[in-house]
């Protein structure tokens, strides 16, 4: 374990599979206890944290839905108190849910915006309630927030525009505290949520790199933004695609 987030509290939210549990080891890593929140899948969530604390490290799994506002509260909660404060919030929490226009239903509509944009704020309100000078707030976007690319996103691509657009007004906000807010938005990664290998055959050509990404490189540039040399950064959306949109 390295010691760049020595003595630093970090809460990913959905932490426990795919980029979420890539930052969760990341973050913990680089010396910060970390928290996580998950919804389902508490088999994995109990592994991952008994595989950091056998590691050296401290991590405490959390169940909630993201889509349950008083769970994002009482997660943001559980962690400052378990903690003692908090100074790193990762909103990795996302769904999606494809559709044409003429057939997606209000009731996806409305879980996809629960999710992917309300837990957001409302997990980065109550955060900045225990963050003092040199917090950060990182969520992780989409390019989808720049080009949807492909049929039956629209909801979702609305939803990671929603996040970019939010975090440049939270930038403001929380700036003069000396609170940083970014995004972070994935080009195609090698995750769960793009399991079939004749997908990932097709995407890999649309990369100037020929591949698709790596959940622990979207870690590595959320591990940044945790960073002190990081703090002159607020209000960006950072593109990390391996040249999807070049």
């Amino acid at each position: 374990m390295s010691n760049s987030l020595s003595g630093k509290v970090a809460l990913v939210t959905g932490g426990s599979r795919g980029i979420g549990a890539a930052i969760v080891r990341r973050l913990s890593h680089d010396g910060a206890a970390v928290a996580f929140t998950y919804s389902a899948s508490e088999d994995r969530a109990n592994a991952l944290a008994a595989e950091i604390k056998a590691a050296g490290g401290k991590a405490l799994p959390i169940k909630a839905d993201s889509a349950d506002t008083e769970a994002v509260k009482q997660a943001v909660a559980m962690t400052a108190k378990t903690y003692g404060g908090l100074d790193i919030l990762v909103n990795n929490a996302g769904i999606l849910k494809r559709g044409m226009v003429d057939e997606f239903s209000l009731a996806d509509f409305d879980q996809m915006v629960a999710v992917n944009v309300r837990a957001v704020f409302v997990a980065t309100q109550e955060a900045v309630r225990h963050m003092g000078e040199g917090g950060r707030v990182i969520t992780i976007g989409s390019v989808v927030a720049d080009r949807t690319g492909f049929p039956g996103a629209s909801v979702y691509s609305m939803t990671k525009g929603a996040v970019a657009a939010m975090t440049r007004g939270l930038a403001r906000d929380l700036g003069p505290r000396g609170i940083t807010v970014n995004t972070i938005q994935p080009g195609p990664v090698e995750t769960e949520m793009v399991s079939d290998e004749n997908v990932r055959t097709m995407l890999r050509p649309l990369m100037a790199l020929g591949r698709m990404g790596q959940d622990t490189e979207i870690a590595s540039l959320v591990a940044y933004l945790a960073l002190p040399e990081s703090s002159y950064i607020t209000g960006s959306a950072l593109t990390i695609d391996g040249g999807y949109l070049a």
